[in-house]
């Protein structure tokens, strides 16, 4: 996949580099006394520098024709010195200027993470994970030699540079012309390849996003299993390899932008002794002033001395437009307008009794391809997907919500803990806005268990504590317990220290299900969202989970997406959604006596469930009446089987 298919496309390059450049700047404003410091250092470090060549002059002019050994040593002592101070000098800055460089890398790296947090879940609908991963850890550790040297190389080399041509005018102000004269070239070669290799740096830095997406979406748990089963590994690889040409041909391109010109003045700047060497010596057979030898080796001295910060300079002002392309990058997510925000004066309750009401509520998702779990924008504008929603949950009771695919009822879900905004009318939680709630008190009192568990690549307890920080392990038992997969964990060999894999893949579905149960409990939040919780599971390991369900359900006010039927039968009301609008609402009784759309529904789904009972004949025929969904296969040897499905593997 290139670049430009990963999913969002940024706006175009801001034309405006001051700027960007004043904005950069912004970010060492925290650390101006450190900066401070350096320029101090580097500030010295030059003006001792530059006063070699001055001791070296007196040497060659004074003490060794006069024979003045004590003058000799001193000078050669004040040469050795300057070359100590100098080196010390060096080390502190780069110490102090590194330290600096990283705290702005670790602000960037928060910044960006921070601004991710805070957008809704349509942004990441739309963004390939691998993309977001790519900005935060290829474009901000591309920055580094930029964040952390090249302030102090611009101080460094400009201060030399400035200390040197000083120096050079006092010793003779015609050579001096004569160093400088192709400067002002150099300066327009170095800023024609900065403009190259910024070009460069932006399609390669778009690259190695793509590859980064590509790699995290194919060697995944989920996307091994995919290429494995549908025999497309070797293709995986050679669409990685044909994305890793594409990145070579970037990189050389990129390290050979401008080189032969650059080589160029490298080369010119080298050959500038022996100019000097030739013009001084015309000037002396041509009658002209003449110059002691003293004078001219400490001016070549200078000279050569310059040759390093110029070109250093010339470099540093490449790498920072190079650079520009990276932070061009990051700004472009530390700008993205954030469509869920906490109010400016949130309200905050320390008590929520879990009365939820829709008011006449709309929603639609943006036209530029927003998408939810119910179908896709195809980036033109949508009929609303909740249209005119009106309904009243009171404290404690239960309502669930059924409709065929695409009806509005997983985004009815999302408007309450604010995943996504309404467009038109209002979501409240005991008579209060949510979107005037702070985020912590919505958080505390909405949970949810979705269809699709995440866990982390850490150990069960672990996981758990992620709801609750500081949960005791008792805490954690009791959670497990009412989740039904106490005994489960248990029996694993490391217990609750067994570490899950990723997405939790040694798990069983319903396992994973029952853990989230768990979580949610520990969190214990009056509002809870159960989003098809069960719809993946069989109907075996359906019924263990939905006895979960209840005990977290208990004495909570409860809203279920429902895919099958027989598990809201007794919920205290049931919506019936069809096309973002309430098509039916009622008792399981109620609707069926109307014989509307829930009714058909309902006989639908009873033709396409087997009934219990069916499995359990087959579990029969299968010789292992009893044995659960949950427990793990045995291998030969009687041991727990290798599989990633369960709940622990060897070794």
């Amino acid at each position: 996949m290139r670049p430009e298919d990963s999913g969002w496309t940024p706006p175009p390059p801001d034309p405006d580099q001051p700027r960007q450049l004043r904005r950069i700047l912004r970010l060492f404003r925290p650390y101006r006394g450190r900066l401070a410091l350096v320029g101090l250092l580097v500030a010295a470090s030059s003006l001792v520098s530059v006063a070699t060549p001055f001791l070296l002059k007196e040497i060659l002019d004074t003490a060794i024709p006069e024979g003045r050994t004590g003058l000799l040593s001193l000078l050669a002592l004040g040469m050795i010195l300057s070359a100590v101070v100098t080196s010390v000098f060096g080390v502190l800055q780069t110490l102090i200027s590194t330290t600096v460089g990283q705290r702005v890398m670790h602000d960037l790296r928060t910044a960006v993470y921070g601004r991710l947090q805070r957008m809704s879940l349509a942004f990441f609908t739309r963004t390939r994970t691998g993309e977001v991963q790519s900005r935060i850890a290829n474009d901000i550790g591309g920055m580094q030699a930029t964040v952390t040297s090249t302030a102090t190389s611009l101080v460094s080399n400009l201060t030399s540079v400035v200390a040197t041509v000083v120096a050079m005018l006092a010793l003779d102000w015609r050579l001096t012309v004569v160093s400088l004269a192709l400067l002002p070239l150099f300066v327009w070669i170095s800023r024609r390849v900065g403009r190259e290799r910024k070009k460069i740096a932006t399609q390669r830095q778009k690259q190695m996003a793509a590859m980064a997406a590509t790699v995290t979406e194919s060697l995944s748990v989920s996307g091994i299993l995919l290429g494995r089963t549908m025999g497309r590994g070797d293709s995986l690889t050679r669409n990685f390899a044909t994305e890793s040409e594409r990145l070579i041909d970037l990189e050389v391109r990129s390290s050979m932008a401008g080189r032969w010109r650059m080589s160029v003045i490298g080369i010119v700047m080298a050959a500038m002794p022996a100019v000097i060497y030739w013009a001084a010596g015309l000037a002396l057979h041509f009658g002209g002033p003449s110059i002691s030898l003293g004078t001219l080796v400490a001016f070549v001295s200078l000279q050569q001395g310059l040759f390093r910060p110029t070109v250093s300079l010339l470099s540093t002002g490449v790498q920072i437009q190079t650079s520009l392309a990276l932070f061009q990058r990051i700004f472009e997510y530390l700008d993205l307008p954030v469509d869920i925000e906490e109010p400016a004066e949130p309200v905050r309750l320390d008590t929520v009794k879990g009365e939820v009401r829709f008011e006449n509520v709309q929603f639609r998702y943006d036209a530029d391809g927003a998408e939810g779990d119910e179908g896709t924008a195809g980036g033109s504008v949508r009929a609303p997907v909740l249209d005119g929603v009106d309904l009243t949950l009171p404290a404690g009771g239960s309502l669930a919500v059924v409709g065929p695919t695409g009806s509005g009822k997983s985004t009815l879900s999302h408007l309450v803990p604010r995943l996504y905004d309404v467009t038109g009318g209002r979501v409240t939680l005991d008579g209060v806005d949510v979107r005037d709630l702070d985020f912590d008190t919505l958080a505390r009192a909405v949970g949810v268990v979705s269809q699709e568990t995440y866990l982390f690549h850490a150990s069960v307890a672990d996981n758990l504590r992620f709801a609750k920080p500081d949960a005791t392990d008792e805490e954690l038992h009791e959670a497990a317990r009412a989740a039904q997969i106490h005994d489960h964990i248990a029996s694993l060999p490391e217990g609750y220290d067994t570490v899950v894999g990723e997405r939790g893949h040694r798990f069983s579905g319903g396992e994973k299900q029952r853990l989230a149960i768990a979580r949610t409990i520990l969190r214990d939040p009056p509002v809870l969202i159960l989003d098809e919780a069960t719809s993946a599971l069989d109907t075996r390991t359906e019924h263990a989970v939905q006895q979960a369900i209840d005990a977290l359900s208990a004495n909570r006010t409860s809203i279920t997406i429902a895919h099958r039927l027989s598990t809201v039968r007794s919920a205290e009301q049931i919506l019936v959604l069809d096309s973002g609008c309430i098509a039916e609402r009622g008792t399981h009784e109620a609707l069926m006596e109307e014989n509307g759309r829930y009714a058909a529904l309902v006989r639908k789904d009873a033709r396409i469930e087997p009934p219990a009972s069916h499995h359990e004949s087959a579990a029969t025929l299968r010789g292992d009446r009893g044995k659960s969904e949950e427990e793990p296969e045995r291998s030969p040897s009687g041991g727990l089987a290798p599989t990633p499905a369960h709940g622990w593997t060897p070794g």
